[in-house]
């Protein structure tokens, strides 16, 4: 094994380019098959910070080792025998994604490998620190891109279907894409967790959406440790790698504080107080650290230990924990946080269940207001259990931190310092491993850094909405660990083509943090009425039945119909029906009726049911959705209405069959009487 590391200094700390060449030799043979299979070598090579903390006055001198990669690494694996079939072009970025999505799980922040040195450590706290700072990321607009739609085989230049992806570390956004538009607005805004601001950048890339494979359109890459000592940047950059194109960006890098006297104003600053719970841009961030728990039921069978998980929601976002297998006493020592609107009116809703029979070991309801109250806005015990045995507990830590934005007196002539960076990498290169995601080889060298000026520029500056959720990152530009910064005036003349598979992530932004279905579909609902007054119904109804079966222990829904729905197109409609049992948004939780073709009043009668009890499914909401299909690769599809049921009624064990009214978002939950 070959093993070299370059060494960057900064202040507060020192940065490794680890390259791992891995000559090592797998091989697999199966003798009555004839089949031989394994791997030759593997390359390993990312930007790795290594923290040696706590300081102690005895050896070893530090109290634990924690390492980790900034960003996801580069992986190139050299397949021998039947293995080889993974290098056919759509294989290998699919097996490279998925041995790179199982380093992420354990080495890309917020993952870390934490190594004790002394027994005293609190290791939980090196685990899982608490993030410097939220970036808030507002993705306005761009002007002059380069048209890469030609028509009459290039002899007639057309334009562009924009659309921007990007990144902060592990975390990913796409925004929605604007058709046949060289300068696009998009007015999203979203917001990512940042861990390690010194060493880590923003990413941003746009393209070109096409049937086949996108084309780049340029690359943005700015240090956020600038951004942290800036606070506010509002400002044209000049696109990299292209020969021309602007992009309007605002960044807001927020504080967090443990102090609830500040709250008051940011919920006024982000006019929380006049709006729902779960809507707008984010106040503050909940961090919870998820141990253990202790004397669990049984669940079904009296004699067996439960596959314990937990689930745990704010709202509409939820997340899960691992299944610990065989055991009443799981341990987990897994971290998770949420953006939170407004904490005030928000809980937190915990439940542990027992993988295996699909039931309920346990559930937990905590008002996030406790908090403000608590000692640094933070609370550390072992919570009893409802619904569970007399002495079931579940162990963690919750902490609230409220994200505040300093603002900066600045004199009118003042020059922000932000380093806009470019990466050093052959545009052959930045196509294998962004979009195709697999790996190139390392480069020989490594680059020097120099800072540099965005461009600045004019233009209005749209008003700016909110929201997003993290995503599973993609990897960087190769070789982007050895990164040069040059003026945004240095561009390419020609730039790659590109494929992306990812779904756009839903904006804070828009008229009430919308996502960009129901922008649209409002944007649709205005064209139709031009001038017009609509009925109360506008985008038509939708006919279920909703009953709970004590017997099955499930809930039944039966799409009946749906009734005067908008038009898609010319040819009409082709609708269908989406539910989820909120908070579970899984596709595995997801139920589809068929497709009636070219109808606005399709006719289902499709029963589905969700396994669930009645005292939880009185607890949820259940999403039902109509959309338009389209078909494959069409870019017909879009939403024509939603609806959220809410289920807490004392009926729902005999069941009801109503009409409801399709709205733009669902935002007006439907409850029966």
């Amino acid at each position: 094994m070959v093993l070299r590391c370059t060494l960057k200094t900064w202040t507060k700390g020192r940065l490794f380019w680890i390259f791992r060449l891995g000559n090592c030799e797998i091989d697999l043979e199966i003798k009555r098959y004839f089949c031989r299979a394994g791997v030759q070598s593997i390359q390993i090579h990312g930007t790795m910070r290594v923290i040696l903390e706590p300081l102690i006055g005895d050896m070893p001198l530090v109290g634990a080792l924690s390492l980790f990669f900034l960003r996801k690494p580069l992986l190139e694996i050299n397949w021998t025998g039947l293995t080889n079939l993974l290098d056919i072009p759509g294989l290998n970025g699919l097996s490279d994604t998925i041995i790179l999505d199982i380093i992420s799980n354990y080495l890309v922040l917020p993952n870390r490998i934490t190594v004790p040195l002394v027994s005293e450590v609190q290791i939980a706290q090196l685990r899982f620190p608490i993030p410097k700072g939220v970036l808030r990321i507002h993705f306005i607009e761009a002007q002059d891109l380069q048209g890469k739609d030609t028509y009459l085989k290039g002899l007639v230049k057309g334009k562009s279907d924009p659309y921007g992806v990007i990144r902060v570390g592990n975390q990913v956004f796409q925004s929605k894409v604007i058709k046949e538009n060289l300068s696009p607005k998009w007015s999203e805004v979203y917001e990512a967790l940042v861990y390690e601001h010194p060493g880590q950048e923003l990413e941003i890339e746009l393209f070109d959406e096409d049937p086949d494979k996108d084309d780049f359109l340029g690359s943005l890459m700015i240090d956020l440790a600038e951004v942290e000592k800036e606070r506010l940047l509002d400002e044209w950059f000049t696109l990299d790698e292209v020969c021309k194109g602007k992009l309007h960006l605002k960044l807001e890098w927020l504080t967090l504080l443990p102090d609830a006297s500040t709250l008051d104003k940011v919920l006024t600053d982000i006019r929380a107080d006049k709006g729902q719970a779960n809507d707008g841009l984010s106040s503050s961030l909940l961090i919870l650290y998820l141990d253990s728990a202790r004397n669990l039921p049984s669940g079904k069978k009296i004699n067996s230990n439960p596959n314990p998980l937990v689930q745990m929601s704010v709202g509409h976002k939820a997340q899960q924990s691992k299944i610990r297998y065989k055991t009443n006493e799981p341990v987990w020592e897994e971290h998770f946080t949420f953006f939170i609107h407004n904490p005030k009116r928000q809980d937190l809703e915990v439940e542990v269940k027992d993988e295996q029979h699909q039931c309920s070991l346990g559930t937990l309801k905590l008002p996030l207001s406790q908090l403000l109250s608590r000692d640094d806005m933070t609370i550390n015990q072992r919570f009893q259990l409802s619904n569970s045995g007399p002495n079931s507990t579940l162990k963690m830590k919750i902490a609230l931190r409220v994200l505040h934005l300093e603002k900066q007196e600045r004199s009118p002539d003042h020059q922000h310092s932000a380093q806009v960076k470019r990466p050093s990498v052959s545009k052959e290169g930045r196509k294998i491993s962004i979009r195709s995601q697999r790996t190139a080889s390392p480069g020989a060298g490594d680059s020097s850094t120099a800072p540099s000026t965005p461009v600045l520029g004019g233009g209005d500056k749209p008003g700016v909405e909110e929201r997003a959720q993290p995503a599973e990152a993609s990897p960087p530009g190769p070789r982007g660990l050895g990164r040069s910064s040059s003026s945004l005036q240095v561009g390419a003349a020609c730039s790659p083509s590109h494929t992306f598979v990812k779904e756009p992530t839903p904006s804070i932004a828009s008229d009430i943090s919308l996502p960009v279905a129901t922008q649209e579909l409002r944007q649709r609902l205005r064209q139709l009425e031009n001038g017009t007054t609509l009925g109360q119904s506008p985008l038509g109804q939708v006919q279920l039945t909703i009953r709970h079966s004590s017997q099955r222990n499930k809930l039944v829904v039966v799409v009946h119909a749906c009734r005067n729905l908008i038009a898609f197109s010319e040819d009409g409609s082709d609708p269908y029906v989406r539910m989820y049992l909120l908070p579970d948004k899984r596709r595995s939780g997801r139920r589809k009726t068929h497709v009636s073709k070219k109808t606005l009043n399709p006719v289902f009668d499709q029963s589905f049911d969700f396994s669930v009890s009645l005292p939880e499914v009185q607890r949820r909401t259940l999403d039902v959705a109509v959309k338009n299909s389209g078909g494959f690769l069409s870019k017909d599809k879009g939403l024509l209405g939603k609806v959220l049921v809410g289920l807490a009624s004392e009926e729902l064990a005999k069941g009801w069959t109503q009409w409801y009214d399709l709205t733009e978002d669902g935002t007006r939950p439907h409850m029966v009487t």
